[in-house]
Formats: C-alpha cells, sequence, structure tokens
C-alpha cells in the first residue's frame, strides 16, 4: 500500500475493505435467510405429518437462561431436544426456550418470541450436542434419525 503522499492509496485500500465486508455480511444474511426459509418448509411438513398421525401437541415450557427457573406459557407444541430447550409450536413457529428470569414470568408465565429456525439445532455446541434439524423432527414424530 505506497502512498503517494496524498493519502489516495491507504484510502482506496480501506474503501476496498470496507466494500468486502459489507458484502461478505450480505452474503453471509442472505445464506441465513435461505437457510431459514428451508427450516421453515421442513417445520411445516413437520407439524401437518404429526397432526395426521394424531401425534398430540405438549404444554410448552420456558427456562430462565441459568436454567434454575421453569416457567409455563401459552405455547402448545413438540420439543425438539430432550433437554426442551427448542421446540415447534402448532403455530407453525421456531421456539428457543429460554428467557430472562423475571418474578413477574413466575406469576404470569413467559412468552417466548417465535425465532428463525437452523438447518442445524445447537451449531457451534460441543460435540454430540448439535444435530440437524431434520434429524430433531424425525425424532419427534419417534421415527429413526438419518445415518
Amino acid at each position: 500500500m505506497p502512498d503517494d503522499g496524498t493519502g489516495q492509496s491507504n484510502q482506496d485500500w480501506r474503501d476496498a475493505r470496507k466494500e468486502a465486508a459489507a458484502n461478505h455480511a450480505r452474503e453471509l444474511e442472505r445464506r441465513r435467510q435461505a437457510e431459514s426459509a428451508q427450516a421453515r418448509a421442513m417445520i411445516a411438513e413437520f407439524v401437518a405429518e404429526a397432526s395426521r398421525r394424531g401425534i398430540a401437541p405438549v404444554p410448552l415450557h420456558a427456562r430462565s437462561y441459568d436454567g434454575r427457573l421453569r416457567f409455563r406459557t401459552p405455547l402448545q407444541g413438540w420439543y425438539l431436544r430432550r433437554n426442551e430447550s427448542v421446540a415447534v409450536g402448532t403455530d407453525g413457529e421456531f421456539y428457543v426456550l429460554s428467557v430472562p428470569r423475571r418474578l413477574t414470568s413466575l406469576v404470569t408465565g413467559a412468552r417466548p418470541e417465535p425465532d428463525d429456525p437452523p438447518l442445524i439445532l445447537g451449531k457451534g455446541a460441543r460435540d454430540g450436542e448439535s444435530i440437524d434439524l431434520v434429524d430433531a423432527l424425525r425424532i419427534a414424530l419417534g421415527d429413526q434419525p438419518r445415518r
């Protein structure tokens, strides 16, 4: 990055890096949205299949971030992990069932918001803690995960 004394070369380099970073961020967001759309389609199929098979939804509960408190929610659905940290609601939405610890939640319950579903639950977690969404949905249906 030689400088011609005007600072142009350094500025051009910084501008190019800034644009490359912005392009990278846009591409990552595009991929995340595409994966979420694919996951939403899988979830819609799951809800329809669970209903067809007569697999009854259960009341969903949320846990405080520290895991010590359990709160009721107005949601019904199917848990996708044994630790009951994520679920699909009967509304076809994906829920992460971790909420802030609030005194009012003990009385009135918690209201988790729907989240964008990932294709891999627990991505980036320790080995053995992540699972493909398709496999989690199969297990919730009582089927065997893919091999």
